[in-house]
């Protein structure tokens, strides 16, 4: 017999200039994460799967900054996301 399968859960993190770290600004479970992930398609926003990375930062409280303990693990997903944005607009030099 099949195990049911966990609810997705989903993280949406943002930075703007000036602050210390980057915010978490979303985050759910099931159809929240679904509706979370929806919207971040509809706005053009890069999706990035980690299900390590999401269950670290679904402890974080909403709109609080991200602990140092992740800055490295983020660090990274901003520099893939630079790279997917770079790609999409045919930036050869990334």
């Amino acid at each position: 017999m099949d195990q049911p399968k966990p609810p997705a859960s989903a993280v949406a993190l943002a930075y703007q200039t000036g602050d210390t770290a980057p915010r978490v600004v979303a985050q759910g479970r099931g159809l929240i994460a679904e509706e979370i992930i929806a919207r971040a398609k509809e706005h053009g926003v890069a999706i990035h799967e980690s299900k390590e990375l999401v269950a670290l930062l679904m402890q974080v409280d909403l709109d609080d900054h991200i602990p140092p303990a992740l800055y490295r693990a983020v660090a990274e997903l901003l520099a893939w996301l630079y790279r997917v944005e770079a790609a999409k607009q045919g930036n050869s030099h990334v």
